[in-house]
């Protein structure tokens, strides 16, 4: 090898892709460089995910799990090669998406990251008394205490002995470790002046004709003739908090349990928005969430809470914000723990330097917006010595405001710079704008995009002509006049999280902006003070509640109108045109692939054979209205399917309406029967937006709805909100797209800083004077955007 030539082992610096098929992209083929921060840009739904995750994550991910054992591969999730002819030059890759932290209630800040766990030990060798192992201070673990007898072999022989055994645990008894008990109002469970006959009882599914009812009248516990209010304290207990009893009615031996005990057992260990909505409405009027008294919410019995270091207990660590908290890790000196002290401090400065460092460890994750959630996940990424790998980002700029936009690209760089590949999907130009590689995806969205329409640099895309590139530079302008209020939402000493006393009246009728700083309080504010109200419609990006047999037609309730109209007119039944009901394949019960589960090999998803994947028997496929039959209706693009049911003989207003919507809010790319898990948050809001614009509410919030839009979609999105506000609704927008800011008629900024640093009404008032002021963090921000 002759001096000065390049070894081989360095000629690997690209990722090829040839041949990409999954979703809607067209046999695309890219190469992309190593080592640098390659961004995909693209409208909706032009197949920037598909490409990313769906196929180079995906085949990574999947080719590091097939290194294991088939005995370790069966634990793991089993995941098929992706349709493309050649993946070269892969690296390892590390997905952090933006997904939400799971909303299980003993989820915190502190249990999601190993910030907690390191804490625990830290009390368990200092803390001043000594009460026990790590797990005396979790709150997930409770005391007990037994003893009995336990048989083993010994010699040959059976030998019984007696053994006792205690579990030190840091769980409070009296809320088990939730931090809140709940309290029931008596006067939302029964009408005292009825009798049991008469229908006192006004739970959901209580009804005297019932089971319920039955059991209630047979059980000899109390007269089931006089009225509640009469009762004696005896009987009302019966009634009310009554441990299971055996009982014998009409022949049927049953348990007696009281009314309070099987609500909490029937609805209320189930999560709020999988509730059906009656019995949603019936448990916000019934049951009230208090602090743990015994607790004060910390979740830890007295014993955790007793051990302290340099005065300071557990949980009082937990509530500090995460900034202070690393403030007090490093004053503490002791040689004995010094790797884990200097672990900690670092997890904890990493919590900072990412723009976390307002929120404290005893947060519940399932509060965590999706920008925190997915920052949160990025903290274990930073001080990682690895290289070479590939970090795969999914909006990292979401809910950030434009001032931590900054440090956001900081980071990704640093990752870079460290000897990484850095892949990110984005639509922010500030964002876009750190690019060393660009590839623009389109040109539209759904069938009409999955083709790339750009590759090079920044200067390149400009100049370009795509979609993307004629609206980098786009800038909206502040508004001439701004409308007039119609009234006002009064609120008043919100202290919710960090929110520190706020006084603010919202005016109805216009449209509202509120924006700030990344934990500056605003959808505490929110959560806390506006939600809840009558005539409040509150969309967020949670997680849509549905298997992968939802799609946005089941969703909508778009479905059941283009059904009972392929029904009247073929003179067929409408469960015929269900892929869940009478009419599913029967090979693939409707869901038009067949599961093969191959124990501990990845299991394969193949489309069936049957129906080739229409979901439906063939005998339904062969009715059609307006001559498309249902598998294929279920295969039309929102837009398609608007001018398909407006006329002719596949006229349904119904139908039609609905679909409307969908086309309003920016989903006309999404096809009928998409399966809900495919959609990004951003998708789940604007489809949950389409289903409430039918609803009566006065008042809609929405919570970054700008989340995964296109810079061109901006501007319909504004557009939309527009005809809201002009049909007499009243919007609340959290935002910090400056976009949507200059488009306000009212800007609402919390701050100035995150944390116990924000929580403030810093400036209300028009985006015009914010601008002319200048006076906060957005208005120096939105000034240098509208070019003031």
């Amino acid at each position: 090898m002759s001096a000065g030539s390049e070894h081989v082992a360095d000629t690997h610096d690209l990722i090829r892709v040839q041949g990409a098929r999954v979703n809607n992209l067209k046999d695309v083929s890219v190469e992309l460089p190593k080592r640098r921060v390659t961004v995909f840009t693209g409208v909706s739904g032009s197949g920037k995910s598909s490409l990313v995750f769906g196929t180079i994550a995906a085949e990574s991910q999947r080719l590091i799990n097939e290194t294991y054992s088939a005995f370790v591969q069966g634990f793991m999730p089993t995941l098929g090669r992706p349709d493309v002819d050649v993946l070269d030059g892969l690296t390892t890759a590390i997905v952090v998406d933006q997904e939400r932290m799971g909303a299980n209630p003993r989820s915190t800040v502190g249990t999601a990251t190993d910030a907690l766990a390191m804490l625990r030990i830290l009390f368990s060798r200092l803390g001043e008394p000594h009460i026990g192992s790590a797990q005396a201070f979790s709150f997930n673990v409770a005391s007990v205490s037994g003893a009995g007898a336990v048989e083993f072999e010994k010699d040959g022989k059976k030998v019984k002995e007696r053994r006792e055994f205690t579990v030190t645990g840091g769980m409070c008894p009296r809320c088990e470790g939730m931090g809140k008990v709940t309290d029931f109002d008596l006067t939302a469970l029964f009408d005292a002046s009825k009798s049991l006959d008469e229908g006192a009882l006004t739970v959901p599914g209580y009804s005297v004709d019932g089971w319920y009812g039955r059991i209630f009248r047979g059980c000899g516990f109390f007269d089931a003739s006089k009225p509640v209010g009469e009762f004696t304290e005896r009987e009302l207990d019966d009634l009310l908090r009554k441990e299971p009893t055996k009982i014998r009615v009409d022949g049927i031996n049953l348990t007696y349990e009281g009314l309070i005990p099987k609500i909490q057992k029937s609805f209320l260990s189930k999560d709020r928005d999988a509730m059906q909505p009656h019995v949603r409405a019936f448990v916000d009027r019934a049951v009230t969430f208090t602090a743990c008294p015994e607790c004060g919410g910390t979740r830890l019995n007295a014993g955790a809470r007793s051990s302290r270091i340099a005065g300071v207990n557990i949980a009082e660590a937990c509530s500090m914000q995460i900034s202070d908290l690393a403030t007090w890790v490093r004053g503490l000196d002791e040689p004995s723990v010094a790797p884990l002290l200097e672990t900690l401090r670092h997890v904890l400065d990493s919590f900072v330097e990412i723009g976390l460092g307002y929120l404290s460890l005893d947060r519940p994750a399932g509060t965590l917006s999706g920008g925190e959630a997915q920052r949160t996940k990025m903290i274990r990424h930073l001080g990682s010595s690895l290289t070479d790998v590939t970090y795969v980002f999914d909006e990292p700029t979401i809910g950030l405001h434009p001032h931590d936009i900054d440090r956001m690209n900081a980071l990704l760089l640093r990752l870079r710079d460290k000897g990484n590949t850095v892949l990110v999907v984005e639509h922010k130009p500030e964002a876009i704008a750190i690019a060393d590689h660009v590839v623009d995806l389109g040109p539209r969205a759904g069938t009409a995009g999955g083709e790339i329409v750009f590759e090079g640099d920044l200067d390149g895309l400009r100049a370009s002509g795509t979609l993307t590139g004629r609206h980098l530079d786009d800038r909206a302008t502040l508004k001439p006049t701004v409308r007039a209020a119609s009234g006002t939402l009064e609120i008043r000493g919100a202290g919710e999280n960090n929110l520190q006393d706020v006084d603010v009246d919202l005016p109805l009728g216009v449209l509202v902006v509120l924006t700030g700083v990344a934990g500056s309080g605003k959808s505490s504010l929110v959560r806390g003070s506006i939600a809840g109200r009558d005539g409040v419609v509150s969309i967020d990006q949670t997680a849509i509640r549905g298997s992968r047999r939802s799609n946005p037609a089941t969703y909508t309730g778009l479905l059941d109108p283009i059904r009972k109209a392929f029904a009247k007119a073929n003179g067929v039944k409408p469960a015929l045109f269900s892929p869940n009901s009478e009419g599913a394949c029967p090979t693939c019960k409707g869901a038009g692939v067949v599961y093969t589960d191959l124990a501990m090999m990845a299991g394969v998803a193949t489309t069936c054979e049957e129906c080739e994947g229409r979901r439906f028997q063939a005998a339904v496929l062969d009715y059609r209205l307006g001559g498309r039959n249902i598998s294929e209706v279920l295969a039309m693009s929102v837009d398609d399917a608007v001018e398909h049911f407006a006329q002719g003989e596949a006229r349904i207003p119904a139908a039609h309406k609905i679909l409307d919507r969908m086309a309003d809010v920016g989903l006309g790319y999404l096809t009928l029967g998409q399966p809900l898990t495919t959609l990004s948050g951003g998708e789940r809001q604007r489809l949950k937006l389409a289903t409430h614009m039918g609803e009566k509410g006065g008042v809609y919030v929405l919570d970054e709805p700008t989340t995964g839009l296109h810079l061109a979609d901006v501007q319909q999105l504004l557009g939309l909100l527009d005809r809201l506000v002009d049909a007499g609704r009243s919007v609340v927008v959290i935002e910090h797209h400056q976009a949507v800011m200059a488009h306000a008629d009212w800007i609402v900024d919390l701050g100035p800083g995150a944390g116990h640093d924000g929580g403030r009404v810093v400036f209300e008032g028009t985006p015009a004077d914010l601008v002319a002021q200048r006076s906060t963090l957005t208005g120096e921000h939105l000034a240098a955007y509208v070019g003031a």
